[in-house]
């Protein structure tokens, strides 16, 4: 279920916008449990069936919450691009600018990251999105190496900062544990 968010209405842009405003609030709030659709309708003053029309499930409604997030955060970035000497030294910072931002709502953090790994096809598209859109902000910084090496480097350490993401919300690991092995593993590819 894919909703062309070009065409919405003005209205009806603005009633996803409340829906999707309404789960992070409630993420943000009580993590993945405490976003249940009817709380979600409830707060964002829609009809139960008006999220239903664009979003097929929960996942999907919060792992479109992340696209979203990711958006106005490549936007930041592009706007202020990290400083540094070097390719890793960028990277580094960019991972400890997202960093930063996923610890200051930590229970909104693991449920998009819950939400973001579902195998429900629904969140395919959104999965999709955002691994592009990540991988876009890493290379983006790694302009000085060569462009096939880029590549690789971007979707390997998406995948290590996901793993490590999933690894905090499941309590195997603690914030800072994340940040270090982030660095550790940009260091490696890039240095």
């Amino acid at each position: 279920m894919t909703v062309n968010t070009e065409t919405l209405t003005a209205n009806q842009a603005a009633r996803r916008g409340r829906v999707l405003d309404a789960a992070m609030e409630l993420a943000a709030e009580g993590g993945y449990d405490a976003v249940q659709m009817r709380d979600v309708a409830a707060r964002a003053q829609v009809a139960l069936g008006t999220i239903y029309r664009y979003f097929a499930s929960k996942d999907h409604l919060l792992a479109a919450g992340q696209v979203e997030m990711w958006r106005a955060q490549a936007a930041r970035l592009h706007e202020r691009p990290p400083e540094g000497p070097t390719p890793s030294d960028r990277v580094v910072a960019v991972l400890d600018r997202s960093m930063r931002g996923a610890l200051t709502e930590p229970k909104r953090t693991a449920a998009l990251v819950t939400a973001c790994a579902s195998p429900d096809p629904a969140v395919r598209e959104c999965q999709a999105e955002m691994m592009a859109i990540m991988d876009t902000v890493l290379q983006d910084v790694m302009i000085d190496v060569e462009a096939g090496r880029r590549e690789a480097v971007a979707v390997t350490l998406r995948q290590v900062w996901f793993a490590w993401l999933l690894g905090w919300v499941n309590g195997w690991n603690d914030a800072p544990t994340v940040s270090r092995q982030l660095e550790i593993a940009t260091r490696l590819l890039l240095d």
